[in-house]
């Protein structure tokens, strides 16, 4: 079967007035050629070990989390549109290119988590990167709605591949630009081919993620949830990496991933590296994603600050807001 070329169906999808030119031929490309780099990096790691530093928000980094974190970097020098970026391990929206650069046309500022699944790399599991895409020179203060518009989730194990979500809220209505594709490397050439065109969540599913369960000793609602799910025979699958997990979902067209906060299991997940990019994947595939501790659209929130963390509960958008609805009324929030 004949495949299409990436930047082919890129431009198939985009405005054809040049606008999103350098998203096309630049930006993407740069992205996923990080990508290829981070995977042939872990490949290369006989050892992940702890590198004996720690990022801003004082989580002890591995070696490969520098590694990951520099080959971005440098990928994106190259790449004049990207003019600010911030990242997990360094959670600051600096300049990416001097101060005497010429300003572009486009201009995007890039938030991204370098290696997510620190906690099971070292077992030799998938593991992946994250990258959201804003309009403008800062993700900060702006509605994620509409002003993010692009978001990337590499997927790093025996295959790599990633997911690519595109939204553009400034189109024609009659013709809005939203859509959810997967693309694999080719080990051989070092190229990209899509292998899902469009990735779609049906409403319900009949299988389910439960991040941070520990939480569901001091919250009832989330033990019923779990406990639901068993009884009504869902099958589990939770690899414990945000990337795989959600990725899981996406490829099998189904799937609800929850994690929710208590007081004594607080919200895990950094609204502006893995919250905002995951929900705009999500609803590029017809899925929906909430913040359970308001009931509150996980896009609908503005990041006012590069450490703010949430809660979440994505996927399947019956399955969604059943839980949330049970989870709002165990914490009395439904109607408030």
């Amino acid at each position: 079967m004949e495949t299409i070329p990436l930047e082919t169906h890129l431009r198939s999808l985009l405005p054809v007035d040049g606008t999103r030119e350098a998203l096309i031929t630049s930006v993407i490309p740069r992205l996923l050629q990080s990508v290829a780099a981070v995977a042939d990096a872990l490949r290369k790691a006989h050892n992940v070990i702890a590198a004996g530093t720690a990022n801003t928000f004082g989580d002890h980094q591995l070696n490969v989390d520098v590694t990951a974190e520099n080959l971005i970097r440098n990928a994106i020098l190259n790449c004049p549109s990207i003019v600010k970026a911030s990242s997990e391990e360094d959670p600051v929206e600096r300049p990416v290119h001097p101060a005497s650069s010429s300003s572009p046309t486009e201009q995007y500022t890039l938030a991204f988590d370098p290696l997510d699944g620190s906690s099971i790399i070292s077992a030799n599991w998938t593991v992946g990167t994250i990258f959201s895409l804003w309009d403008g020179a800062s993700a900060l203060n702006q509605l994620p709605s509409r002003a993010q518009i692009a978001a990337i989730l590499g997927v790093l194990g025996p295959r790599t591949t990633a997911i690519i979500a595109l939204r553009m809220p400034d189109t024609a209505p009659s013709q809005p630009v939203q859509t959810c594709l997967e693309v694999s490397l080719d080990p051989y050439t070092s190229t990209w081919h899509i292998t899902r065109p469009s990735l779609r969540l049906s409403p319900r599913s009949t299988y389910f993620s439960p991040a941070n369960l520990r939480a569901a000793a001091e919250d009832e609602a989330y033990m019923s949830i779990v406990n639901g799910y068993i009884t009504r025979q869902y099958t589990l699958r939770y690899a414990g990496g945000l990337v795989p997990d959600v990725v899981r979902m996406l490829v099998q067209g189904q799937g609800v991933y929850l994690s929710p906060a208590t007081a004594g299991s607080k919200a895990k997940l950094r609204r502006l590296y893995e919250l905002c990019p995951l929900a705009l994947v999500v609803e590029c595939a017809g899925g929906e994603a909430v913040d359970p501790v308001d009931g509150c659209r996980v896009l609908d929130k503005e990041v006012r600050d590069c450490g703010e963390k949430g809660a979440l509960v994505c996927g399947s958008a019956m399955e969604v807001g059943e839980a949330v609805g049970k989870l709002l009324v165990g914490t009395g929030e439904m109607g408030a």
